[in-house]
């Protein structure tokens, strides 16, 4: 009976599944293919907490403190982003011009939809699409990560675009 207390079936969920999907997320998270992944880890949390299949998931990432799919890639993405700060522009170093998102990161023109799914352009984007107060805690990485998780258990994000139509002014 102890194979099914809530701790032990989540130590699981992180060493057999977790440790699979999340390996290289930033490169595939963004393909087409990550669907089917995150129908299996839908699965894998209804099992977890004996739920029925038409149920949705999404109070169950929040109860069990899992980030779906989507928001591990954001997740993953982010911190990418934030540890590798010098591979990244931002738009004051761009242009002189004073604006409201000078402290942005500079997104290439392009329009190559190969370019825009690709780690840099995704993570500025994603980056650019942040609540001030978590972009101004990027130069202290164990706050950013804390303050981030819990953005995304708060919203449980099933897609980049749930992501990006979100207005975080309202959020603490």
């Amino acid at each position: 009976m102890f194979l099914r207390s809530p701790e032990i079936l989540r130590m699981v969920y992180f060493s057999y599944f977790y440790s699979i999907m999340s390996y290289g997320i930033i490169f595939w998270g963004n393909s087409h293919s990550s669907i089917n992944i995150f129908k299996i880890q839908k699965k894998i949390i209804r099992i977890m907490t004996k739920s029925n299949k038409r149920d949705t998931c999404r109070p169950l990432f929040k109860k069990l403190g899992i980030l779906p799919l989507p928001s591990q890639y954001i997740f993953s993405l982010l911190l990418f982003v934030v540890t590798n700060k010098k591979l990244f522009s931002l738009n004051s170093q761009i242009h002189s011009i004073y604006t409201r998102h000078r402290d942005n990161l500079h997104l290439p023109q392009t329009g190559l939809t190969l370019v825009q799914k690709g780690v840099k352009y995704s993570g500025c984007k994603i980056y650019n699409h942040l609540p001030v107060h978590i972009k101004n805690t990027s130069n202290n990485i164990p706050l950013f990560k804390k303050l981030l998780k819990k953005l995304l258990l708060q919203y449980v994000f099933y897609s980049i675009d749930e992501y990006y139509q979100q207005n975080f002014d309202d959020c603490i």
